[in-house]
């Protein structure tokens, strides 16, 4: 190498640290990754290709009143003289511009096959053709005006739109997504009509967050489904910016023949590919997870319509939908994240309100350029007129100083006092349209123009005019867009009341619910079968045994288990013996000792009370959630004392305020229900007062309105005149009224 040659060489040796080499390198790539592809800008919504795609269907002349045009004329336009990236992506780009189940309010009208909610892709750009849609001429409307600044394209050539005017509140209406260097975005769709109530909210006055709430109620989604977001969790996502809104597929029960069902789903979550959605369900049927489904048919044609097959008419739908929700995408989250470029320029997260405002002031500025630019065009033309009137006061002598003058243009300047613009119009007036030059059309487009020239000086200086405009431009655009019109019309329903998948009790939607009957005899001996109204002479006990409770109950239930040594045991239904044979003991499935008997058996009911007490008279008001166990040997709720010979257990009904107790001395004793204490444990307080050797021997609440029902013979009977039993708690009570039964018991069991 050559000493000239190492001197150049040397020169281009960069002289840096690594690490800012690398800083400055990938910064730049940031900032371009996030201006020039992710983000989209807060005032038209649209990144730029999306925007380099609309303003070259727009020189295309591709409106919605002309024939479509092959989509790859216009991909080819976008790559060739605004976007030099790959015509893939600039194509699927516009793919998911005319899908109707992307967006909630397509910009592009494609003509072919531009994909389905299923998830195929659409067909190549040479098969498909495409125009713009009403929508986005709103978002170009005034483009020509002067309503927003031009920038020369990537190679200098020609020019394109830094932002479109942008007319229609594009980002919220359809929303966006976008993953940039170091942050992303992802906004969902909105109703417009809801939008444009909100805006002519904020023009009236300065709403609060909740007022704005009150009408934007949550996004609407292009194909529908259920928004079960609390309200509090959507006004934090709209005032923060930042947020998850959870979407539901709308479903129905259709009845069929014999009792049975089935259940259609006919709207599915956003972004969510139905074709994937029955694998996946498929897949829980396959592999058991959700055992009450049968089936999944795909029966949809233009619209959505999923077939769900239970195993059993006793299935509830509810349970089984649940249970889905759960396992598969027909529940959904949406991660709002509402970050945009604010200006074009800086990357920002803004609340609902920001959003909305600079929407607004970006129509202000695009009605204010648009305004100016009308003016130069009025202010030229009245110029323009002023010159024809001169023309036709002077019709001979205009036409003889063309005619004759060497310089007829600086003749007549000099000789009417006309301007350049007004001698550069009169020379280009051909004769044949002198005899329309008539003064009375002038002057009454002169003075129309002046007219309009004085509104748009006065709108132009005026704010609050401005303001007004806009008012009346947001009411047009609301009147298009109302709940009327199909495409108008809110999609997603709105419903902050329903539960969410962990507020459900997964457990018993997992287990099939059927109805069963369990039996349980006096020697704890317990079995179940099947179905409900068996009559009790089938039942089987082995010798020396009898019945001692018969329960009608589903296998999702709970039982729960009361004993004599006042422990509380709870047993699952789906866990009970089949009824072949005599059952099987229930000391094996729960841990009762040998010294205690079953007392009590019931089905749990969620937030119920329950009324506990021993033999030797205390007890108290106990809820029926504290005395659920979580181990075989039961949980302590009643002490029962050395005399003790064992313990009852009641519910206590809704509406219950009186308690009657009655002792194995016959004495019966009746009390307001408010004088029992409601505790977790412990041996409470004394019921009734006895003489030596007598223990309670059954205890009943009831309603006083409806009266003390008891055992009569065959039958019932109720005792509505209860107040000679009345008295305070812990006294000794009097003998029942006559014909009471002798086993001293109320014989009310559960």
């Amino acid at each position: 190498m050559s000493q000239e040659e190492n001197i150049t060489a040397e020169s281009q040796v960069i002289d840096q640290p690594m690490s800012d080499i690398l800083s400055e390198r990938y910064l730049s790539y940031a900032l371009s990754t996030i201006m020039s592809r992710s983000l989209p800008d807060v005032r038209d919504g649209l990144k730029p290709v999306h925007r380099r795609l609309m303003y070259a269907m727009y020189q295309l002349k591709l409106n919605p009143a002309q024939s479509p045009k092959k989509s790859a004329r216009v991909v080819g336009d976008v790559i060739g003289k605004f976007h030099p990236h790959g015509d893939t992506a600039v194509y699927d780009a516009m793919v998911r511009l005319a899908q109707d189940f992307a967006q909630r309010y397509p910009l592009v009208d494609g003509q072919g096959n531009f994909g389905n909610i299923d998830g195929d892709n659409a067909a190549a750009m040479r098969y498909t053709e495409a125009r713009l849609t009403d929508v986005a001429l709103l978002l170009l409307e005034g483009i020509e005006e002067n309503a927003v600044d031009f920038r020369p394209t990537y190679d200098g050539s020609e020019s394109e739109p830094v932002v479109l005017p942008g007319g229609f509140p594009n980002l919220l209406a359809n929303g966006s997504s976008g993953i940039a260097v170091g942050m992303a975005t992802n906004i969902p769709p909105h109703n417009v009509e809801e939008l444009c109530d909100a805006m002519l909210l904020m023009l009236e006055k300065d709403p609060t967050m909740e007022e704005l709430c009150d009408i934007i109620k949550g996004p609407d989604m292009p194909t529908g489904g259920t928004l079960i977001e609390s309200k509090k969790d959507i006004l934090t996502a709209y005032t923060t910016g930042k947020g998850t809104f959870r979407i539901r597929a709308k479903w129905h029960k259709e009845e069929l023949k014999q009792g049975m069902y089935q259940i259609v789903v006919t709207e599915i979550p956003y972004l969510v590919q139905k074709s994937r959605l029955v694998e996946r369900i498929a897949e829980l049927i396959n592999a058991r997870k959700v055992p009450m489904l049968d089936d999944v048919r795909d029966e949809s044609a233009e619209d959505v319509r999923l077939v769900l097959a239970p195993k059993s008419r006793n299935v509830e739908p509810e349970l089984l939908m649940e249970a889905l929700f759960r396992n598969c995408d027909l529940e959904t989250r949406f991660n709002m994240n509402l970050n945009v470029l604010e200006g074009g320029l800086v990357p920002k997260v803004m609340n609902l309100k920001e959003v909305l405002q600079n929407w607004l002031d970006h129509q202000q500025e695009v009605l204010v350029r648009r305004s100016s630019f009308r003016l130069e065009k009025v202010i030229h033309r009245l110029e323009v007129l002023e010159g024809y009137l001169v023309v036709y006061l002077n019709v001979d002598e205009v036409i003889r100083i063309i005619r004759f003058e060497e310089k007829p243009k600086e003749c007549l300047i000099k000789t009417f006092d006309l301007s350049e613009v007004q001698v550069e119009a009169i020379l280009n007036l051909r004769l044949r349209r002198l005899h329309k030059l008539e003064e009375m059309e002038i002057r009454t487009e002169h003075d129309e123009l002046s007219k309009e020239r004085e509104q748009l000086e006065k709108l132009i200086a005026s704010e609050a005019r401005q303001w007004t405009r806009i008012k009346k431009q947001i009411t047009t655009l609301k009147s298009m867009f109302s709940s009327e019109t199909a495409l108008g019309k809110r999609r997603t329903k709105i419903d902050s009341n329903t539960l969410k998948p962990e507020e459900v009790d997964l457990d018993s939607i997992m287990i099939e619910k059927e109805p069963i009957t369990v039996i349980c005899s006096a020697q704890g001996w317990i079995k179940s079968m099947k179905g409900h109204g068996h009559n009790p002479k089938d039942f089987k006990y082995k010798a020396g045994d009898r019945g001692q409770f018969v329960l009608e109950v589903q296998t999702t239930d709970k039982l729960i288990i009361f004993a004599t040594n006042g422990r509380c045991y709870t047993l699952g239904c789906d866990k009970l013996p089949a009824g072949r044979g005599f059952g099987e003991p229930l000391r094996i499935m729960v841990d009762i000792p040998n010294d205690a008997s079953v007392t009590y058996m019931r089905t749990y009911i969620p937030e119920s009370k329950m009324l506990v007490a021993s033999t030797d008279g205390r007890g108290f008001i106990v809820s029926s959630d504290n005395v659920l166990a979580q181990t075989k040997s039961g949980k302590q709720i009643l002490n029962v004392s050395g005399n003790t010979e064992g313990a009852i257990c009641r519910y206590v009904h809704d509406g219950d305020d009186y308690i009657a107790t009655i002792g194995t001395n016959r004495k019966m004793l009746v009390f307001p229900l408010s004088e029992l204490p409601e505790m977790n444990k412990g041996r409470g307080v004394i019921l009734q007062k006895y003489s030596k050797g007598a223990t309670l021997s059954d205890a009943k609440t009831f309603n006083s309105e409806e009266g003390l029902e008891y055992k009569y013979g065959s039958g019932s009977t109720i005792l509505n005149e209860f107040e000679p039993w009345v008295g305070k708690r812990a006294s000794a009570g009097r003998l029942p009224p006559n014909g009471f039964p002798k086993s001293n018991r109320f014989n009310y069991l559960f």
